[in-house]
């Protein structure tokens, strides 16, 4: 019994699976409350789905790359619970985790993209069995980019960093699918075959992959 936290966006998201069949989970898509709805959320559906806390054997979480803050709320609470419950910290990649969505097309390779700022993403480049071509890397968009690939192959992009590439990467080969994003129940769906082979992260040591130092945004009207 599993339970998946996703926070690596603004859209914040928690499931529960037992063994690979989905329980029940919850979605919020109110941007930055992801401090003040996770734990709520949690106890909710534990209620609704009329799991008990000691029931779980695990806790899975987005390990990025992602929002900075997101990830480390998410972070915070699932290494919160797994030392409360004594149960073992299950780390999912979230560009590979969105893989898992049923999007795929024959002969099609896969583009996740997560917005990293202005022009810049955080992606990876999959083909159409989901075998890592280009791993997780921060990327600066242009009207190269991809080309190589591009030439040879189709390609979907998707995920909240891939909308505003739409008019930048033009190639014929290129296409873009929209309403796809991280979500815990692909966290879940791969942290369950992570759990059976035993591959658990470091609950001291863990953090999530940023990819890019944090920066402070400065408020535009700051308090004198």
């Amino acid at each position: 019994m599993i339970l998946s936290i996703e926070t690596s966006t603004d859209v914040c998201s928690i499931a529960i699976h037992q063994q690979e069949k989905l329980i029940d989970s919850l979605v919020s898509t109110e941007a930055y409350s992801h401090a003040e709805k996770l734990a709520p959320m949690i106890d909710e559906l534990l209620k609704t789905s009329k799991v008990d806390k000691h029931q779980l054997t695990a806790i899975a979480v987005s390990a990025g790359p992602g929002s900075y803050t997101g990830l480390r709320i998410g972070t915070a609470t699932a290494k919160g619970l797994c030392y409360a419950l004594d149960i073992p910290l299950i780390a999912v990649n979230t560009l590979e985790s969105m893989l898992v969505s049923d999007h795929q097309a024959k002969n099609t390779w896969l583009c996740p993209m997560i917005d990293a700022r202005r022009m810049e993403v955080y992606c990876l480049l999959a083909d159409n069995h989901g075998q890592i071509i280009v791993p997780t890397e921060a990327k600066i968009i242009d009207e190269t980019s991809f080309a190589s690939y591009l030439n040879d192959h189709k390609i979907s992009f998707f995920g909240n960093g891939a909308a505003k590439c739409n008019n930048t990467i033009t190639h014929a080969n290129a296409q873009f699918l929209e309403h796809i994003k991280p979500s815990a129940i692909d966290i879940g769906t791969l942290a369950n075959k992570k759990y059976q082979l035993g591959d658990f992260a470091d609950l001291v040591y863990f953090e999530p992959e940023y990819l890019k130092p944090f920066v402070a945004i400065k408020a535009k009207n700051p308090l004198l």
